[in-house]
């Protein structure tokens, strides 16, 4: 066996190591079954906010969590507080600046079941639920503030580095665009206006630039189907593409022309590469890996190969280390779990 295929496991201490993912080292198990995955880090880069739906943890579908790393990865038991209230469905959290709030989206206020989720058979589709809206929870998960009370989606949200400015997706234009808005909710801002899905936006380091995946519908078929799927408050994301432009909205540039479905986008520290997920390269069509692309499109690297699914990659505020979700080493199951690792350049 070649040197470069081996993968050393130590389950002991949830390590795991592979010469071909160069940029990963002492890379670490965080979370331990169930769905777990939008892991973004606090700005102190102790804790890191992100959703599951694990049945040891009694959840019906997604709750938001905050996870202390140094506790999670010396303690396979160990089980994050959550903040979420328990009620409808959760997603996309982010901690705020002070380390002391996460914002997140939640349905919560529309019923407090799962919402039901809605199946077409031969497609593969996501739920943009009009009951989400984007509130603001302390640590002890008392909802301090709710950001937006429009009819329709509002989530996706993330927050600058500077921590001054949100970004969010919503479909209250009548299509699902970017908005801005400041970290209290007010100034609530349209900044993408192309027909198609626009979404997981997330901001350079230096909080002057937005990158996010759209899917741009462009052929009379394709621009129907959207259509007919959005008013049913739906999304096939099987043809995504990654986009960036100015905070404003200005300097829109298609970074990506990969074809098939490149998503979860992030800026490298340096301000210049973006790391994201994508199956471009599978026959298959199911087996999504980390990639990294300078912001032009060019020098496009391919950084996991472990597993079929790895997405969410956050770099740390301090570029050292980057947290992602994986299905390596479940054992066999459908299980998705959060991993973190020192990043090599």
């Amino acid at each position: 066996m070649k040197v470069n295929l081996l993968v050393a496991m130590c389950l002991a201490g949830h390590l795991f190591y592979s010469q071909e993912e160069k940029h990963l080292k002492d890379l670490k198990m965080l979370t331990h079954g169930g769905d777990n995955a939008e892991a973004y880090f606090s700005f102190d880069g102790k804790h890191a906010s992100f959703q599951s739906n694990n049945k040891k943890w009694d959840l019906k579908c997604d709750q938001i969590f905050n996870l202390d790393i140094a506790n999670a990865e010396k303690d396979s038991t160990y089980k994050p507080n959550m903040i979420s209230n328990g009620k409808g469905r959760t997603t996309c959290s982010y901690f705020l600046k002070d380390n002391k709030h996460i914002l997140f989206a939640s349905t919560f206020k529309g019923g407090d079941d799962c919402p039901a989720v809605v199946e077409i058979k031969g497609k593969y589709l996501w739920a943009v639920y009009k009951t989400f809206d984007i509130y603001v929870a302390d640590l002890k998960g008392n909802i301090s503030k709710q950001l937006t009370n429009t009819d329709g989606y509002d989530a996706e949200a993330t927050v600058s580095p500077k921590g001054d400015k949100i970004v969010f997706t919503s479909d209250r234009s009548g299509d699902l665009e970017l908005w801005t808005m400041d970290v209290d909710g007010k100034n609530q801002k349209q900044i993408t206006f192309g027909l198609g899905y626009d979404g997981g936006a997330f901001f350079s380091p230096d909080g002057k630039k937005i990158v996010f995946r759209a899917s741009r519908p462009t052929e009379e078929m394709e621009v129907k189907e959207y259509k007919e799927l959005l008013a049913q408050g739906l999304v096939a994301p099987t043809s995504m593409e990654l986009y960036t432009c100015n905070v404003d909205g200005s300097n829109l540039k298609q970074v990506t022309h990969l074809g098939k479905a490149n998503w979860a986008p992030f800026f490298h520290p340096g301000g210049k590469k973006i790391i994201f997920s994508s199956n471009h390269h599978s026959k298959k069509g199911y087996d999504f890996q980390l990639f990294m692309v300078n912001e032009d499109g060019t020098d496009l690297e391919q950084i996991t190969n472990q597993s079929v699914f790895n997405a969410f990659p956050m770099f740390s505020p301090d570029g050292k280390k980057l947290i992602f979700s994986s299905n390596r080493n479940n054992g066999g199951t459908r299980d998705t779990n959060l991993f973190i690792a020192d990043w090599a350049d």
